[in-house]
């Protein structure tokens, strides 16, 4: 009798359904079973209220949020930086971006003081937080040291 596969439990990003999908699976862009949006695929997603709280409580894998603005000049300066390092750090680690000003009650409950403000959470709980605009490469580096151990 084979052993069964380890899945892992994510939320999708577009409905905010949960998904679980095969570990061995990530790299194969796997899709929502309810919208059919991509999961996993390197990119940033935009998070709503309803995406974010279920990413957050209930992601397996480690999820790294940019909470900014459209208004935030180092904002807007780091976003092809942050969508570098999620290249660089898919399938292990999902990045994803909240839009402060549009969801200014997340911001509070996430005690976001300044934007852009990066925050890692795995398993729902907050791992570490970074503040102000940063390089892909040290990005990628905050999630790595991060999640050692």
């Amino acid at each position: 009798m084979e052993a069964p596969m380890e899945a892992v439990k994510l939320a999708c990003a577009t409905c905010g359904q949960m998904n679980r999908v095969p570990r061995d699976r990530l790299l194969a862009a796997p899709k929502c079973g309810s919208c059919g949006e991509p999961l996993d695929d390197g990119r940033v997603h935009e998070l709503d209220r309803l995406s974010h709280d279920k990413a957050v409580r209930g992601d397996d894998l480690p999820l790294l949020v940019d909470y900014w603005a459209p208004w935030c000049g180092p904002c807007r300066a780091m976003a092809p930086e942050f969508a570098k390092a999620a290249k660089a750090l898919a399938p292990e680690v999902r990045l994803a971006k909240l839009n402060t000003e549009d969801h200014p009650d997340i911001a509070g409950r996430a005690r976001i003081q300044g934007i852009p403000a990066l925050v890692l959470y795995h398993r729902g709980r907050e791992v570490a937080r970074l503040a102000g605009a940063r390089p892909a490469a040290q990005i990628a580096d905050f999630v790595r040291q991060n999640l050692r151990g």
